[in-house]
């Protein structure tokens, strides 16, 4: 009987490419997925070390796992905590078979020596309309709170061959295309700008691209005419702040001025156009006034989505070695009143789209997406249960509830 497998993904949409590959590594290697944990023979943790609370899901997960394992069934632990802390994890969960950082094969009968490459690996067809496709790795910016170029590593850029070919294997309606900074994509090959291009020969194939973080700075008019032209004017902007001090600080560009003006610019142009941010709260540093400047430019700017995350120290950083800390409590006062505001702002802007008739891809039965929803991030349109998954079809949104839409054709 075929040995089965079980792999649990945490963290960001890369880490999703990522353990879409593993599947075809493993697979190839004769494994054959499990139904429960309980049944594999080999259980596979793809980790998250981005910030405090993520390592604690993962090594949470990967202490549940390995307590719930049948005899003899073994468990790896990979991804970015195992590259990050490997031979410390090693010694620290007994519990682990193998703590396999990027290029080491998570199958037990290959050998522990780095042989592969996760980022030009070929991975199955995909089992949903829509895939993640990265198309670079590594990150060569120096931001003041991230450690992912201290394990991630420098960019590289994939071919336009090879995210073509791998996107026409999919066989999906709506490709995600993504990296660490996506608009940078080509610069370490010697063409910046060639995001553009790409995006373009990426459209013949597909009815639907998409991208996923963009580093502000980089976001030119023959990007945006590009993103528009897709059909899904998707703006996911990494703005991490708007107070320019701050943003110094964090060794970063811009201004919340700016990021204002930009966004006004877009919107002139494609009324559509949907925004998601991300901003960090309690960077050390941040003032009451940097707090109170991040609450006007909500309100004024209104992005359909924001995330908003507790600044989270991390080794190595320069963020590390910075002082004016800002208090725990004081920390979650600001990120709940941010948090209050962005859902209302949210919930404001889907009742808006009521009555309006919107372009749906059908995720699953009785759940689409429009160009404003990007998958597993942002809210869902709910539908009739007659809709086929795969079909793109046209509806009229009936109603809203906080995130979600609802709509029928």
């Amino acid at each position: 009987m075929p040995r089965r497998y079980w792999l649990e993904t945490l963290g960001c949409p890369k880490n999703d490419v990522d353990s879409a590959k593993l599947v075809g590594t493993l697979e190839c290697d004769g494994l054959i997925p499990a139904t429960e944990p309980e049944d594999a023979d080999l259980l596979v943790v793809n980790t998250c070390a981005f910030i405090e609370a993520a390592r604690e899901e993962s090594i949470e997960t990967v202490l549940a796992l390995a307590g719930a394992r049948r005899p003899g069934a073994q468990v790896v632990v990979t991804g970015c905590l195992a590259e990050r802390y490997g031979d410390e994890l090693a010694r620290a969960m007994p519990e682990v078979d193998r703590v396999a950082g990027f290029g080491v094969p998570v199958s037990l009968s290959a050998p522990a020596v780095p042989s592969l490459d996760l980022l030009n690996l070929r991975r199955p067809p995909a089992t949903a309309p829509w895939a993640y496709v990265k198309v670079a790795e590594g990150c060569d910016r120096a931001c003041g709170f991230c450690a992912i170029p201290s394990f991630r590593g420098r960019q590289r850029s994939r071919t336009e061959e090879a995210v073509l070919d791998e996107v026409e294997a999919l066989g999906v309606r709506e490709v995600v295309l993504v990296a660490q900074d996506l608009a940078s994509y080509g610069r370490d090959l010697g063409r910046a700008g060639a995001i553009i291009g790409l995006i373009e020969r990426v459209g013949d194939l597909v009815d639907r691209t998409r991208l996923l973080y963009l580093y502000p700075s980089e976001l030119g008019d023959g990007l945006v005419d590009a993103i528009c032209a897709t059909g899904v004017p998707y703006f996911d902007l990494s703005l991490q702040h708007v107070s320019r001090p701050l943003l110094r600080r964090m060794r970063r560009w811009g201004d919340g001025e700016r990021f204002a003006r930009r966004i006004a610019d877009i919107r002139a142009r494609e009324p559509s156009a949907a925004f998601r941010s991300s901003f960090i709260v309690g960077y050390p540093g941040e003032t009451e006034g940097d707090h109170d400047r991040l609450m006007e430019f909500l309100s004024e700017v209104r992005l359909d989505w924001a995330g908003l995350f507790a600044y989270s120290e991390e080794e190595g950083t320069y963020a590390a070695g910075l002082d004016q800390r800002v208090p725990p409590g004081l920390v979650a006062e600001r990120l709940a009143e941010l948090s209050e505001l962005q859902d209302r702002i949210t919930a404001s802007r889907r009742a808006e789209l009521v009555g309006e008739t919107i372009e749906v891809l059908v995720d699953r039965v009785g759940v689409g997406r429009s160009h404003r929803e990007a998958p597993e991030i942002d809210g869902v349109v709910g539908l009739p249960h007659d809709l086929p998954a795969g079909d793109l079809v046209d509806v009229v949104v009936t109603g809203s509830a906080g995130p979600d839409l609802e709509a029928t054709p």
